[in-house]
């Protein structure tokens, strides 16, 4: 068994149709999938990837109205990154947010990678990282019917950051039971105390690493708007994902045990500082209900909820055409 990398991040707004335009009209992320959230079908879930939704470049929103503000801390995945191809793609990123008003810091380096920190609407924390010097997993194909010069479309998803308040045990989890490695450390560009250690598997490289930075120091996260709910590793097929699931209750961890997403198989678990894990296969993947032509046009129901779609469509806004 062996994890191939991050599958996707998926964080919570309170505002699907701000939520869309930013990241498709600002960021030129293709709309993928157009859902429900499959555990509370009253609200909408979106994803967010390159031409055809490719895992490891899977960026999704559950959308919960009048959730408040996310309030950060620690035991939190406090900070996620999306990759582009090159250093000159963050200069255009950075002329672009200053375009449009998107919050964001300067170009500083990070664990040997250019970076360009920003937040959305709802303040959730993101960084751009180059992978000019990057010789890992490849990323995706961006989606081209944009404005954004294919050469400086983003890519994939990149480096995840873990705060914890005890860094041992999430370390021993990362490492032992799910099979990453350690690979260096680099000092917090926020916290200069502060030590934030890198992990990668598979390939390795920015599409597959984890940052591990330890905090005693901060309260606990209150997850709300611009919070992340959770990041997905991959797993090549259904029949490993099987496996996994017996290998992390062996463990004594309490499992979901093995889901059907339709979209993909999962399990879900929580490491020893409550951080929600889950474990997704790559497939069958966005397009085994739509064409590539036409993904996220309509919105997509998994079988099991397509008796139901009279009800869910009534409680849903609508969004705008995309």
């Amino acid at each position: 068994m062996q994890l191939t990398g991050i599958h996707h991040i998926s964080s919570l707004t309170a505002n699907a149709e701000q939520n869309l335009h930013f990241y498709t009209n600002i960021l030129g992320l293709r709309l993928v999938k157009k859902t429900v959230n499959q555990d509370n079908t009253s609200n909408y879930h979106l994803f967010y990837g390159d031409e055809k939704g490719s895992p490891g470049t899977e960026l999704t929103f559950f959308e919960i109205p009048n959730l408040a503000v996310n309030h950060p801390g620690t035991n939190s995945i406090s900070n996620i990154s999306l990759r582009v191809a090159s250093n000159k793609a963050l200069t255009f990123w950075k002329n672009r947010f200053e375009q449009f008003n998107v919050d964001h810091d300067e170009i500083t380096n990070q664990f040997h990678n250019a970076v360009l920190s920003f937040r959305d609407p709802e303040g959730h924390r993101m960084t751009l990282v180059s992978d000019e010097h990057d010789k890992g997993l490849i990323g995706g194909k961006p989606w081209s019917n944009n404005d954004i010069p294919e050469e400086f479309a983003i890519i994939g998803l990149g480096p995840v950051t873990l705060t914890v308040r005890y860094y041992e045990p999430t370390f021993q989890v990362l490492t032992d039971l799910m099979g990453y490695r350690a690979v260096g450390s680099y000092s917090s560009n926020n916290n200069p105390d502060s030590i934030i250690h890198v992990l990668e598997t598979g390939q390795g490289g920015n599409g597959t690493a984890i940052h591990l930075e330890e905090r005693k120091d901060l309260p606990e996260e209150r997850q709300g708007r611009g919070g992340v709910h959770h990041v997905a590793f991959r797993v090549q097929t259904e029949e490993e994902l099987k496996q996994w699931v017996a290998h992390i209750e062996e463990d004594g961890f309490q499992s979901s045990g093995f889901i059907d997403r339709y979209y993909f198989r999962s399990l879900y678990f929580r490491e020893p500082n409550g951080i929600l894990f889950e474990l997704a296969t790559d497939g069958p993947g966005f397009m085994i209900d739509e064409s590539l032509e036409h993904l996220g046009e309509q919105l997509s129901l998994p079988p099991f909820l397509e008796a139901q779609r009279h009800q869910i469509v009534a409680k849903l806004k609508p969004l705008p055409s995309k």
